[in-house]
């Protein structure tokens, strides 16, 4: 089990480190010929087992005029494969009792379903048919391009602020692809021809762009041959994985925005450019989020929803990206309140942690949350599953799940008021107002307050 964090010795504003320890994660790992990557991970102490395939493939690797491909492939490989009858893919796992989902994000797309370990074969035989032969056809992604188009309605179009991403990331990159959601454009996807399609699943859906990894009540040898046998056949693909090699340039000027919304209730949104996802700052960048937003007991929930109600709701990501990304704050206006006023508080609130950083015990508190969120993380064995793949492809190796306490036990008071002076800066973040539709020619610009 995890240590607890031993009591902190103050003394002279002197913090003693807390001993951050984390079981250890054993796991086993071999290439295939064709370049697949697997990582085997064997709890037996219940007879569950998740088996998960990463392609290393997100929106970044997308054309700037074909957007929205590597989502749309989220759901059409669900469409079934020569051997698996359309639609049929989902209804085989929930049979054998089992649950399966998925998602892309700018980086990567993750599929896994979780079975009864007896099912391992099946799952195995499942993921290698949809690496070999998925069925990319017309009426595949014609059926595919309506659900996407539903999926946009209802959890972009139609949510109050749902377009903040999409907003947030057009402005706060020029010409790296992450300036593109995931969800990207449905024109693109439209005016994208069956031939496309095909030619994007053989550039990126092969063998060597993914980890294949299985977390539970396996028998490693009996899995490793397994997955020889279902995946072996597989052809490794035929050319160069393309990788975006584009440097995003350092903005030096603020970049200030009014986006009109089907909202009742302003909002802030600002954003501040990161370092790469395996940059050590990155840490301490997701520290300092969980101090300022993360939970009722966080520095501006106390101060701006609880204390002086400016707020109804304040949060902060670090949107780790492999080549660099965006944090983002946001926080809803209280009713009467007005925009301007919300951000003068949020920007009082980051100078005051860039000059006086935070207390020991707010600290100490800070470094029990992150060991409970990464003891968390490796609570299941979907976690796990998750957690390795990622490690291998992000963060150059799986053994990688094993270090990541010890990174953060690494992070001091020192670098978050750092992290805090280096990263969020004036110079190059984005500032959008949400506003009402209805109140537009009402409502006063984000330029005209700073005047």
């Amino acid at each position: 089990m995890m240590k607890k964090l031993t009591a902190l010795g103050l003394m002279a504003g002197m913090l003693s480190v807390p001993a951050f320890a984390q079981n250890k994660i054993e796991f086993k790992e071999f290439d295939l010929d064709n370049g697949l990557h697997v990582i085997m991970h064997q709890d037996n102490t219940t007879p569950i087992v998740v088996t998960s395939v990463l392609y290393h493939v997100g929106s970044k690797n997308e054309q700037p005029d074909r957007t929205g491909f590597a989502h749309f492939f989220e759901h059409l490989m669900f469409e079934g494969s020569e051997n698996i009858e359309r639609g049929e893919y989902m209804n085989i796992i929930q049979s054998h009792g089992g649950t399966l989902n998925a998602y892309t994000s700018n980086d990567i797309t993750y599929y896994y379903e979780s079975l009864p370990s007896n099912e391992l074969e099946l799952a195995l035989y499942m993921e290698s048919e949809r690496m070999l032969h998925s069925k990319v056809d017309q009426t595949g992604v014609e059926t595919q391009r309506e659900v996407v188009k539903e999926e946009k309605r209802q959890s972009y179009d139609n949510r109050p602020y749902g377009s903040i991403l999409i907003e947030t990331l057009k402005r706060a990159y020029t010409v790296h692809p992450y300036r593109w959601a995931p969800i990207g454009s449905l024109d693109d996807l439209n005016a994208a021809s069956i031939e496309e399609f095909q030619q994007f699943y053989k550039d990126f859906y092969v063998p060597n762009n993914a980890t294949l990894t299985i977390a539970g009540d396996i028998d490693y040898k009996q899995t490793e041959e397994w997955v020889k046998k279902y995946f072996s056949e597989i052809p490794k693909g035929t050319k160069e994985i393309y990788r975006p090699d584009i440097e995003e340039p350092k903005k030096t000027a603020e970049i200030r925005d009014v986006v009109y919304d089907n909202i009742q209730i302003p909002a802030v949104i600002q954003a501040y450019n990161l370092p790469p996802k395996a940059d050590k700052d990155s840490y301490a960048m997701s520290m300092l989020s969980t101090y300022l937003t993360g939970g009722n007991s966080s520095l501006m929930t106390k101060e701006l929803v609880d204390k002086q109600q400016k707020a109804l709701a304040l949060a902060a990501i670090p949107l780790d990206l492999e080549d660099g990304g965006i944090f983002i704050m946001y926080g809803i206006t209280n009713m009467g309140v007005e925009p301007k006023d919300l951000e003068t508080e949020i920007d009082k609130l980051v100078k005051q942690v860039q000059e006086e950083g935070i207390s020991d015990q707010d600290f100490e508190k800070l470094q029990n949350i992150m060991e409970n969120n990464i003891v968390s993380g490796n609570s299941s064995m979907a976690g796990i599953a998750e957690n390795l793949a990622e490690a291998h492809v992000m963060f150059g190796g799986a053994d990688y799940v094993n270090k990541v306490m010890d990174a953060y036990s690494q992070v001091t008071k020192a670098d978050l008021q750092r992290v805090a002076n280096e990263y969020l800066t004036l110079d190059g973040r984005v500032v959008l107002y949400y506003l009402p539709k209805p109140a537009e020619a009402a409502q006063e610009s984000p330029e005209a307050a700073q005047e």
